[in-house]
Formats: structure tokens, sequence, C-alpha cells
């Protein structure tokens, strides 16, 4: 036993260097890919306000182009390489738990193009589902060159995924807590401080590649100190949060299952989801893509009662159909998006009725993206943190214990899985249906993994 320690301690410096060069190299990564999705959305934008100019003409050239590119991104996927379908976060999440292998290298391109095309398209998906899955990958690729055992690959790659949830939402810490959490689930010296160090790295290496001039993504107002007789509200925007987080599990999931008996060819079905975002942008261009845009809308207090509740009506099954289309794209995003609308939602309402017992809907807002993360994915702590830093906000720390406190415990009591927990048990039954057709047929289609 003394002997295995003093390996592992003499192995250390090495395996901490590992982990920093996987998150330099996933901050350079996944920094470049926000950069191009960014420059996509500017230019989605451009081109549906120059089609607008060509009415009809220019609304099918802009649903062909959505059309095609998603088409496109589902093509890859399927064709190339099957594992780079979803989130890809289940997909790590099975890896580090040594439940499925790290995958092929091929992941990595596939997932930045596909990424680039579908989000880019329009879907209503999120950068940091595929960020954390190239992470991952990368942390592959530099275990096999620097050969390291299997352990130190699975440690390697949950290090990866925090460099990547780090560089998607400039929030290195709540990279390193989210893996913790929800991949790794236990805080052992080893893991944390690979995971720690890569995260740190990954923020680096990305801010090297964005010149970023903010330290967070979203802007907030000054927000009051809440009060007891506040309570009501945060109570309210809590067990909202648990409902419709529950029923957001449930839809995102049934649109999958539909989605695997649909006997419609899945690059068909890309180019019918592309051509329906197409649609929606052509009429409602903020509407579409990641949702940031709604997002901080939100967090700035500003809706009106029937827009917002029209907003997250569309939002949900916009996420819901974006995901069956079975190309890459992450779901945090589009949840911070759903969970900011329904605070603001919460807020806008109470206001009206009960002002003296309502927090400010910004604050709300800020309070809902937390409470319906919880709610979903079932950690609180990443929720909260990751909320916390992407506005620089501690203020409503204490309602926002509360009201995720109440979603975690509505969607226990509705016996509601995790969202990741469902996605990772459907790839891994998409994986051996997988391997039980390669092994009878050298010529079978592969199965969809979904994740």
């Amino acid at each position: 036993m003394a002997t295995i320690r003093k390996a592992t301690a003499e192995g250390q410096p090495t395996f901490v260097a590992a982990a920093a060069v996987v998150g330099l190299l996933t901050g350079l990564v996944a920094g470049s890919f926000g950069l191009l999705l960014d420059a996509a959305g500017r230019g989605r934008v451009d081109l549906v306000r120059w089609a607008h100019g060509w009415q009809v003409p220019g609304f099918l050239l802009v649903v062909a182009i959505c059309a095609a590119a998603t088409g496109a991104a589902a093509w890859l996927v399927h064709r190339v390489e099957p594992h780079a379908e979803g989130s890809g976060i289940p997909r790590v999440e099975a890896v580090v738990e040594g439940r499925a292998e790290p995958g092929r290298f091929r992941i990595l391109p596939v997932k930045y193009v596909g990424g680039l095309l579908s989000i880019g398209s329009g879907l209503a998906l999120g950068r940091e589902g595929p960020s954390v899955q190239m992470g991952g990958n990368i942390a592959v690729i530099v275990a096999a060159v620097l050969r390291r055992s299997r352990s130190d690959v699975r440690v390697l790659v949950a290090a990866g995924a925090a460099a990547g949830l780090a560089t998607a939402f400039n929030a290195p810490i709540a990279g390193g807590v989210f893996v913790l959490e929800e991949l790794v689930k236990r805080f052992d010296p080893r893991t944390t401080l690979a995971t720690l160090v890569a995260s740190a790295a990954g923020f680096a290496g990305a801010h090297l590649v964005l010149h970023a001039t903010t330290t967070t993504d979203f802007r907030v107002p000054a927000l009051g100190e809440p009060t007891l007789a506040q309570a009501p509200s945060v109570v309210t925007l809590g067990v909202a949060a648990g409902l419709l987080g529950v029923a957001y599990n449930g839809a995102v999931m049934a649109g999958l299952r539909i989605a695997d008996r649909s006997r419609v060819p899945v690059v068909a079905r890309a180019l019918a989801v592309g051509a329906a975002v197409g649609a929606i942008g052509w009429w409602a261009t903020p509407l579409v893509g990641g949702g940031d845009n709604l997002t901080q809308r939100a967090l700035l207090g500003h809706g009106a009662v029937l827009a917002v509740l029209g907003l997250i009506t569309v939002r949900f099954a916009l996420g819901v159909v974006s995901y069956a289309a079975a190309t890459p794209g992450g779901l945090f995003a589009p949840m911070l998006v759903l969970g900011s609308q329904l605070g603001l939602l919460v807020g806008l309402l109470g206001h009206a009725v009960a002002p003296h017992a309502t927090l400010a809907p910004a604050g709300l807002a800020l309070i809902g993206m937390a409470a319906f993360f919880t709610s979903t994915v079932r950690a609180p702590v990443t929720g909260i943190v990751l909320a916390t830093e992407m506005t620089g906000s501690t203020s409503q720390l204490a309602p926002m214990l509360g009201a995720c406190a109440i979603a975690m415990l509505v969607a226990m009591a509705l016996r509601c899985a995790p969202i990741y927990d469902q996605l990772t048990r459907r790839s891994a039954s998409a994986a051996r249906e997988n391997a039980a057709e390669a092994a009878s047929s050298s010529h079978a289609r592969p199965a969809s993994i979904a994740g």
C-alpha cells in the first residue's frame, strides 16, 4: 500500500501537467468554437434582414439554408460519428463512470463542425454540450499520446469536460463543480485537483482566443436585498420551476422516443426541423438560436405577461424539437432561457397582484435560472454557482437556495429522474444495439445514440 501511495505521489506533477494541457487545448478549441458560433449567429441575423428585401424568394432562401445546415449536421453525425449526437454530456458521463469506451478521435472534428452547422442554423441548442464532449475527447487524445492508464483517462476526461463547460459559460468554478457534482459524483482529491486545474487552464486558454473584456456573460441591474415578506414569490417560483422542469424532461425524452420510432430517415427529419426553424427565424429572429439574448432581456426585467408566456411556450416546444433532430447541441443554454423567463413571468404576475410580497422581476429571473436547472438536472450547487458566475450577482443567494430546494423537492416528489441520467441510459442502450448490429452484420446501420 505504501508503494502505491508513493508511486501516486511521484506521478502527481506529471498528471496535473497533463490535466493542464487538456484544459488549455480545450479552452482554445471551445473558445474558437464559441467565436465562430457568435459569427454564425450574426450572419444568420444579417441574412434574414437582407432576405426580407426579396420577400418570397428571400424567405425560401433562408429556409433552404437553415434546412441544409441542419441536414448536413445530421449526416455528419449518423454517417461519420454517431457518438457525436446530442449534447455529449451523457456520453462523457458514461466514459467517466467506466460504462463506455472513450471513443474515437474523430468525435472532436464531427462535434465541432456539426455543432457549428446545427446551432449556427438557429436550432434551440446550447454550445456547452459540444464544448464538454470536445473537452473529453481532447483528454482522450492527450492521454493516448502520454500513454496514461485507463483510470487516468477517465479522470482526464472529467477534467476536459470541466474545461469545456468553464469555457462555454465563462464560469470556471461552475465547470469544476458540475463535473464533480453531476459526472463524477464524488470529491476525491485526485479528481478534484485535475478538474480544477483543467477548468482554470481552459478558462485561460479561451481568453487567449476570445480576448474577452467582460468577466460575466450577462448583465443584471442593481437588485435590492430580499426580505422575508417576499418569500411567497420565491416559493411560487420554486414550485413552478419544479413542475416545468419535470414537464420539460418528459417532453425531451418523449420527443426522442418519437424520433426513434419514426421511419423517416434521420437526415430528412433534420432537414424538416431546420426548415421549420428557418421559417420561425424569418418571422421572429430573436426566438431562435441558443437564446442568450432572451435570457439577457429577462435578467433586465424586460417583458409583458402575455409576451413572456408565449415565449416560454415557443421555446419549450422549439427546444424539444431541436434536440430530437439528432444533431450536436446542448441543453444548458435552452434551460437558462426557460428558467429566466419563468422567473420573469412570476415576477410580473406577482407585481400585478401583490407587489410588496414579490421580488423584483429581474431578481426572480436570476433565481429562475438556477431553480429550473436544479429541477431538470438535479445539480443544485452547479445551478447556483453557474447563475452567480454568469451574472456576477450575489445579492439573491438566499432566495435562490430556497427556490432550488423547493424545485428539487417537487421533481423528486414527482419521481422525475434527472435529464442526464435518462439520456445516459438511452445512450447506453443505443450503444448496446450498435454493438449487436455490428456483430450480426458488417453492413448494419448504426442505431441512434442521443445525449
